[in-house]
């Protein structure tokens, strides 16, 4: 079972939330509702485990815009000096509050229909990252930087390499194991990372110690005329969204709803275009991606022209990815994992050649398109100089010392291949 109603929503605990705000005061008694009912809430698991049928159009469906509603209003309220709305006021954007923090927590990922969600951007940016990556490698070499670990311009195929996670492999049921090898090889995609959002400038901001994390970003010469306005429109409205779900998270969570958001300020947030050349890499069960979780807050998936990507669900689901018109599929990296001590999980995903992708080939390629698969994906992060460590009521979890982002960035780095720093 979902742990949803027919209709989607989660059912608010009103009573309780009343019994324990008379007890707390309302700040805390939010939280404490929200620890009690996921705790004591439904099932992590739904459909059938495994079966290559199930995908995320079962996941319930975000309506952000039922939510930016309430931010709305709480922007006008600041610009007109008065008190900010309380989001009891707002009943649609409190159920999507709660779904979100819900979805975090039982699954790892979250679908979100987002009316800003314009695939005729996602399309002119796939369309360019397409003529980019069928350059040949030489050209792409020009754009490699690997002094600053590969986090702004291109990253070829085989320099990625995922942590090994064969142990937790071997303890899944067959049917809902990756396809990656054990131990994982380099990944066979190439990456571009260009950067979204303003650059930190001042120690405050996160430049200090951490100016390889927030280099100065790539145009490739070929393509100088328009890289930035299509990267930054597309990435821009996916940063957005990152940044909308992260405030009703906070909220869902029982935390203020600036918690996480103004950690993201000046974060190193990377529009990430995963590019593979499926006239060389086609092959049924071929592991574009291996199986991994991502090292940042929140990641944002866009539509790709080609299938071939899985998530798991915290309780070991297999899930296809399906991304619906006008939607986005998020899922949790490292970071908010670590931020909510473990209540939230990183989400795992690999990305595979399977017969679906090779129907898509077939058809593309037949109508004279491109034969590279592209993601259409973003990266959200925290800054670079934030001490990262649970908060809240999430402070009481152990194995998450606090350590600042820019450093947790660099130990994942190190761990997957891309940084040769010491």
């Amino acid at each position: 079972m979902l742990g949803f109603s027919s209709q989607r929503h989660f059912a608010c605990s009103n009573s309780l939330s009343a019994v324990l705000g008379g007890l707390f005061g309302a700040a805390t008694a939010a939280a404490a509702a929200y620890l009690y009912q996921s705790r004591n809430g439904a099932s992590t698991g739904f459909g059938t485990k495994g079966s290559d049928s199930l995908d995320t159009t079962h996941l319930p469906v975000i309506d952000l815009d039922a939510y930016r509603k309430y931010l709305q209003a709480c922007v006008k309220a600041r610009e007109s000096g008065s008190s900010t709305p309380s989001i009891d006021s707002f009943p649609d954007a409190k159920v999507q509050c709660q779904n979100i923090a819900k979805c975090f927590h039982l699954y790892g990922c979250l679908v979100v229909k987002d009316s800003r969600v314009n695939e005729a951007d996602n399309n002119a940016f796939l369309d360019m990252m397409e003529k980019y990556f069928e350059q040949d490698d030489a050209q792409k070499q020009k754009d490699v930087r690997p002094e600053v670990h590969y986090q702004v311009g291109a990253t070829p195929e085989r320099v990625e390499q995922a942590r090994n996670h064969c142990a937790k492999i071997a303890d899944m049921p067959p049917t809902d194991r990756p396809i990656t090898p054990c131990p994982p090889e380099k990944d066979v995609k190439w990456r571009f990372f260009r950067r979204i959002g303003p650059r930190p400038t001042s120690a405050a901001e996160g430049a200090a110690g951490f100016g390889d994390l927030n280099a100065l970003d790539v145009i490739p010469e070929k393509f100088s005329g328009v890289w930035a306005d299509v990267c930054d429109t597309w990435g821009n409205k996916l940063l957005q969204a990152a940044r909308d779900v992260s405030c009703a998270a906070a909220q869902g969570f029982g935390l203020p709803q600036n918690t996480f958001v103004d950690k993201m300020e000046y974060g190193p947030h990377l529009l990430a275009p995963t590019g593979t050349d499926l006239k060389k890499w086609g092959k049924k069960n071929q592991a574009m991606a291996n199986y991994h979780y991502d090292l940042n807050f929140i990641t944002v998936h866009g539509k790709s022209r080609f299938p071939g990507l899985y998530v798991w669900l915290r309780d070991g689901t297999k899930t296809r990815v399906v991304v619906p018109d006008g939607c986005l599929l998020m899922q949790a990296g490292k970071q908010l994992e670590y931020i909510t001590g473990g209540h939230v999980l990183a989400g795992f995903h690999e990305v595979v050649v399977t017969e679906r992708t090779l129907d898509a080939y077939k058809k593309r390629v037949g109508k004279g398109n491109s034969h590279w698969r592209i993601s259409s994906t973003l990266f959200s992060h925290l800054r670079s100089s934030v001490d990262l460590e649970p908060v809240a009521h999430f402070n009481t979890a152990k194995n998450y010392p606090k350590i600042k982002v820019g450093d947790q960035v660099k130990n994942e780095l190190k761990a997957i291949n891309l940084s040769q720093s010491k």
